[in-house]
């Protein structure tokens, strides 16, 4: 990943993304059945809208009826906003669902995914995450996911390695798998909202399910991210993420020495770049797998 600028507070940015993601994650935690009226593990889709009159209508759209967003993104993002800016007034933050500049500015630029896996939130599936990382100059130096229901926390700092906690403070130094087949590699992978997009998605996956082990669509692409950092996937990747998606997983990922390709800093998800992780020892057989099956290809 290169060396680090000394001039940069890493460690600060570092301890700062971890405390605003541990509140934003309590705070997920609390609106989940307030808005629902279950718990992570046990909702139901008939419960999607249920809850108190004086709470406004829990979920809306974006770019299509599927892609949904919650009044607990945004409240979780504002709380994020809000935090960032006591503890870094200074800095700017872009956000998935209240914006802020693609330009990639010179100072630090926070780039926040107050929920990532919303519906799986909805349904109360166990696998979402607050994503936070601070980046310069574009480039990812300190980041944080929280895998919300587990109560997880993976993070890293840019040449300072990965670790992975499970609330007791004690930290563990993450590592990729050392696989060195790609025929036997478990491999994540996601799928956009856009129709057209999926039906290019499917296709690039029937190819390639007979040529690894088997695949995982965990629904959530900075934990997948971070599964290939703990080992529990050998291999992600996936078309039109977005900087909020990947900035902090792929940070991650990197610094348990996997081999990560993103999207240029500025993208947007409907240009279908492909985010790649991959473990180190099978990352050349599998990037040349996706160049012969198409997949490293924008899908716009």
């Amino acid at each position: 990943m290169g060396g680090v600028d000394q001039t940069i507070p890493v460690d600060e940015l570092a301890a700062v993304a971890d405390a605003v993601a541990q509140e934003a994650a309590a705070h997920v935690r609390r609106r989940r059945p307030e808005l629902f009226g279950a718990t992570p593990g046990h909702g139901q889709s008939s419960e999607i809208g249920a809850h108190d009159s004086s709470v406004a209508d829990p979920v809306s759209t974006k770019s299509t009826e599927t892609d949904p967003v919650t009044v607990a993104d945004t409240e979780t993002e504002r709380l994020i906003r809000e935090l960032l800016h006591r503890a870094r007034p200074g800095d700017e933050v872009l956000g998935e669902e209240d914006g802020g500049s693609r330009t990639v500015p010179s100072g630090v630029r926070w780039v926040v995914d107050p929920i990532d896996g919303t519906v799986n939130f909805m349904y109360g599936v166990p696998a979402y995450a607050v994503s936070i990382a601070a980046q310069i100059d574009g480039r990812s130096v300190a980041g944080v996911v929280v895998d919300v229901a587990r109560k997880v926390t993976y993070g890293a700092t840019l040449g300072g390695g990965a670790w992975v906690s499970d609330g007791d403070g004690t930290r563990q130094p993450l590592r990729a798998n050392p696989v060195d087949r790609t025929e036997l590699a478990l491999v994540a992978t996601g799928f956009g909202y856009d129709a057209e997009r999926r039906r290019a998605q499917g296709k690039i996956v029937a190819e390639l399910l007979p040529r690894v082990r088997d695949v995982r669509r965990i629904g959530a692409a900075a934990l997948d991210l971070c599964m290939v950092a703990s080992g529990a996937v050998d291999a992600h990747y996936e078309h039109g993420l977005s900087p909020w998606d990947w900035a902090a997983g792929g940070l991650i990922a990197a610094e348990a020495g996997a081999v990560v390709q993103t999207p240029p800093p500025d993208s947007r998800a409907d240009e279908g770049h492909v985010t790649v992780a991959v473990a180190p020892g099978i990352a050349d057989e599998f990037l040349s797998l996706l160049d012969e099956l198409g997949a490293r290809d924008p899908l716009g």
